[in-house]
């Protein structure tokens, strides 16, 4: 994300048409431009104009491939800010509206993603357990321990490489409490999909597969 003055940033995201494309692409994968215009009931034309306006302000970036021009959040920062600011909103989740709403509004709150990391209770837990498993520490920072590289290794997850942090608190705006960011936590939420312990909805949602299966991470209950 570039750097741009505050004002700048906030215009951006003022635009409900665009803060509603940053919520869906919050999910960490890429949307084309037509579906992003179609969720956010706009015209093909706005829905170009919009996006473009995000690209140019450094929010998202854009791919084409074959016939079509696929949009994604630039980079986590991105999607850290979007999750804090939907945090400070009077209602986060929509407010539900008959029992399909409500269903979808369960699950949002159970797990999801926040962008490529596990959110809502069980992320919660995730971090909860880790800690009490001394998994990860706090004493002098977020930290992996020793013990949580031993079980990294057990369920042969490599430690990401790069700049971004292994480890960093992201706070939870449906639990009010931390949930774990960063390079590791993304490592994980592939690892639980990769062998079937969650699967990934079409709204943000994480379905738990497996209930067990975080046992080995300290989670004790779900």
């Amino acid at each position: 994300m570039r750097a741009h003055p505050l004002a700048e940033v906030a215009a951006v995201l003022a635009d409900p048409t665009r803060a509603a494309m940053c919520m869906a692409l919050i999910d960490g994968r890429a949307w084309t431009v037509g579906e992003l215009g179609k969720m956010a009931g706009v015209t093909p034309p706005s829905a170009t104009e919009q996006v473009t306006r995000l690209a140019d302000a450094g929010f998202v970036e854009t791919v084409r491939q074959g016939r079509h021009r696929y949009v994604r959040l630039a980079d986590t920062r991105v999607a850290e800010l979007i999750e804090q600011l939907n945090e400070l909103a009077t209602d986060p989740l929509p407010r539900p509206v008959g029992l399909r709403a409500s269903r979808r509004a369960e699950r949002l709150a159970f797990a999801r993603t926040c962008y490529d990391h596990i959110a809502g209770h069980l992320g919660v837990a995730l971090r909860t357990g880790m800690l009490t498993a001394g998994l990860i520490d706090t004493r002098s920072g977020l930290a992996l321990t020793s013990r949580g590289h031993d079980v990294l290794d057990s369920l042969k997850i490599k430690l990401p490489g790069g700049r971004r942090p292994l480890l960093k608190e992201c706070l939870d705006w449906t639990e009010r409490r931390e949930h774990l960011g960063g390079s590791l936590p993304a490592a994980l939420l592939q690892h639980a999909v990769d062998n079937a312990w969650v699967e990934r909805g079409p709204d943000r949602s994480i379905k738990l597969l497996d209930p067990h299966a975080f046992a080995v991470l300290g989670v004790e209950e779900l």
